[in-house]
């Protein structure tokens, strides 16, 4: 999370690349309670830039729980892994959906890492992703 100012044709850029989703918990902007703000995947205060290349739509939760973290344990292992980058990695080499699709699987150590960290199976994003399943709204993918 960052006060560096970014500009609104770059925050409309990054919004319209990830398609209105979170690109950490793929929570949709149109059914979020509050507005999906922009993260500098590699943080200001770790020398990252304010540049599309280094810029991810994420929910407030999600960037809050990473604030100006880059890596985290595998909880597999104990180990640190790299968190998921949205700009350098596909989601669903690192991510899946469990049977019913209301919660994130980690299947390697960065996403067992990012799921863990950014705690994106909360009960609320649960709940909203099974109310969004029965509209055949979720997953967005």
């Amino acid at each position: 999370m960052s006060s560096e100012y970014v500009p609104v044709a770059l925050k409309q850029l990054v919004f319209n690349r990830a398609r209105g989703l979170c690109e950490y918990c793929r929570s949709q902007a149109k059914y979020a309670i509050d507005p999906l703000v922009i993260d500098h995947i590699q943080p200001v205060s770790r020398g990252g830039q304010t540049i599309a290349e280094n810029l991810a739509l994420s929910c407030q939760t999600c960037n809050n729980y990473k604030y100006n973290k880059t890596e985290a344990p595998d909880p597999a292992t104990g180990q640190l892994a790299p968190l998921f980058h949205p700009r350098q990695m596909d989601w669903n080499q690192h991510f899946a959906w469990n049977e019913d699709t209301t919660q994130m699987l980690g299947i390697t150590p960065i996403g067992r890492a990012t799921v863990a960290l950014l705690q994106t199976n909360r009960e609320g994003v649960i709940n909203m992703r099974r109310v969004l399943a029965i509209m055949n709204e979720h997953p967005p993918d």
